[in-house]
């Protein structure tokens, strides 16, 4: 889940009506879908009850499409994924769907981790209505999980071009986060937290802001960051982002705070399992257990469990203790996704596993990237300097 969500990891879990793409009335949420926030059991029967007949009308599939993303996204439930595919199910894959249906395709896509795939739904549909702010926010995100913060900002340009100057500056903002540009970055969300009044557009401010103090190094700020944005809109990214934090700072307790009542998610699961297992706690046995089952069950499925690597990796470095193999899924995901959490992992894993040769193939990699983030350059220091060239 973690994936970045980013901008578009935030989104969707807003509820303000703000973002007017060419043709659509929009409101921001995680996965820079947009979806109009309605009370959760008004959203559950709206998704439950989608008839068959409401995918014959492009609005209609839409809206239900937009309803079962927002429930995918609040509750970590894959099935929401299919029944918004589900809807979209006459338009998918068409090279001339309605642009608004190709970007929720693309929002589907991104959500299972399909990232090549929607990217490549995103750039056909651009072509056609190169004024849809939405699909602009979300390519960008798509850009940065890949590292390819040129291109990134590229695109934050096309949501200011298409009017939306809020969600282009926090786009642009984030991106020079990643680049290193932390004062910058920092300065900047602090400034459009000063302009914005709307409680779940400040709550989203401040989600990208404290992930922005955790990048430079200032976990302090970065913790009243979370904090203040969890007190206005408590949403499942900024908690499971908020409760890696903690663990980072060495807090399982109060990691288990920040997740309390959350739906139990992969991501959620493996990060309880970490904090108890850190406290003493037995119960984190039977959650790896329970985890070793969900992967059991995505291969029965069919489903390809490299989508998702990320927890997996985790779940070896944190919860099995073994570094080699941690390592290894971690390799493996960075070839899908390239996000901070992405590269530690595999940088902590060679550093445990002693792997020198990885950490300074790791060290390069990063350097290309252009991704500078504090936690990394720690994860380093505290290995082998002599091993990345002092590379960090």
């Amino acid at each position: 889940m973690l994936r970045k969500m980013g901008l578009v990891g935030i989104l969707m879990a807003c509820s303000v009506p703000a973002l007017v793409s060419a043709a659509t009335t929009m409101a921001p949420g995680p996965d820079d879908v947009v979806v109009e926030v309605l009370p959760s059991i008004t959203r559950q029967r709206a998704v439950a009850n989608v008839a068959p007949a409401a995918v014959a009308d492009p609005k209609l599939a839409a809206g239900a499409a937009r309803e079962a993303i927002a429930m995918a996204r609040q509750t970590g439930e894959t099935r929401y994924w299919g029944r918004a595919q589900a809807v979209l199910g006459p338009w998918w894959d068409l090279p001339l769907a309605p642009v608004e249906l190709a970007v929720l395709q693309a929002t589907v896509q991104q959500g299972r981790h399909e990232f090549e795939a929607a990217r490549r739904v995103l750039e056909a549909a651009l072509v056609r209505a190169p004024g849809h702010a939405q699909g602009w926010l979300t390519l960008a995100s798509l850009h940065r999980l890949s590292a390819r913060y040129a291109d990134a900002l590229l695109a934050c340009d096309a949501v200011a071009r298409a009017g939306q100057a809020l969600y282009a500056a926090a786009c642009r903002l984030e991106t020079r986060s990643l680049q290193g540009q932390h004062e910058l970055a920092i300065a900047g969300f602090e400034r459009l937290l000063s302009q914005v009044s709307n409680t779940d557009q400040a709550s989203w401010l401040w989600s990208l802001l404290a992930e922005g103090l955790d990048r430079a190094g200032q976990r302090e700020p970065a913790d009243r960051a979370f904090q203040r944005s969890l007190a206005l809109a408590s949403d499942l990214y900024t908690r499971i982002a908020y409760s890696d934090l903690l663990l980072g700072l060495n807090q399982p307790a109060q990691a288990l705070s920040a997740l309390q009542d959350a739906p139990e998610t992969d991501a959620v699961l493996l990060r309880r399992a970490t904090a108890w297992k850190r406290v003493g706690q037995v119960g984190w046995k039977e959650a790896r257990e329970t985890l070793r089952m969900r992967t059991a069950e995505l291969v029965r499925r069919g489903d390809d469990p490299s989508l998702h690597g990320r927890e997996l990796a985790l779940v070896a470095l944190w919860l099995d203790e073994e570094p080699v193999e941690a390592l290894r899924m971690a390799m493996a995901n960075l070839q899908l996704q390239k996000e901070p959490l992405d590269w530690w992992v595999a940088v902590e894993s060679a550093r445990q596993a002693k792997d020198n040769a990885a950490l300074k193939s790791l060290a390069a990699m990063i350097r290309a990237s252009g991704l500078q983030d504090k936690r990394l350059t720690d994860a380093f220091k505290s290995g082998n300097p002599t091993s990345t060239g002092g590379a960090l």
